[in-house]
């Protein structure tokens, strides 16, 4: 295991997130995050399956997720949802890393490198996999909008269509927004829907 992970990926970007079952197996076995080539998880996914299962490593590599949610999109007015990447140009690896895990990891085709410290893989936390499995498993969609706090909107429908105003406040749980608009001169909070606004 020591001394030949000679990885040329080595990420540090924005993935404290990762992920890591509530395995109770104490065999070694921990998640690890890959990164690979965007917009090709799901074929390095397969690729990865598939070398497993013809070089028997069944044993050692347990797991290749690609951390998706659902999410609540709002476009022409309308609610979709669509099934987006947690963490595009990422997957997680479940696996006992020794020289030969390593390898057939890193040698998948669309596989760039392991996400380490130095030139060592680092496996995730297990506080970092609860986190992302609790992310990837929620029952609910999480809503999507393409405005925050302190853009300038325009209400599209109901009492106040056509007012203009200033984001204040997003509610996902209740999908409202806090507008603040300007009714006889004074500043006044509306709450509508986030069907009832656009961009302006």
């Amino acid at each position: 295991m020591a001394g030949s992970f000679q990885d040329d990926g080595v990420l540090s970007d924005d993935v404290t997130d990762a992920s890591e079952d509530s395995q109770e197996v104490n065999d070694g076995r921990e998640w690890y995050v890959v990164h690979c080539y965007s917009g090709m998880e799901t074929r390095v996914k397969r690729n990865l399956e598939h070398r497993i299962e013809s070089m028997a490593m069944g044993d050692r590599i347990f797991a290749v997720v690609v951390p998706t949610e659902e999410q609540i999109e709002l476009k022409d007015g309308e609610r979709r949802v669509v099934e987006r990447r947690v963490f595009p140009g990422y997957i997680l690896v479940q696996m006992i890393l020794d020289d030969d895990s390593w390898s057939v990891v890193r040698n998948t085709p669309g596989i760039t490198g392991f996400v380490g410290i130095g030139n060592r893989p680092t496996p995730l936390s297990s506080a970092e996999v609860d986190h992302i499995m609790s992310r990837i498993e929620a029952s609910q969609p999480r809503v999507q909008v393409n405005f925050k706090p302190g853009d300038k909107v325009r209400i599209t429908e109901g009492a106040f269509a056509d007012f203009h105003g200033t984001v204040e406040e997003i509610d996902l749980e209740r999908g409202k927004v806090r507008i603040l608009v300007s009714i006889f001169g004074r500043e006044t909070p509306v709450d509508v829907d986030f069907l009832q606004v656009e961009k302006s």
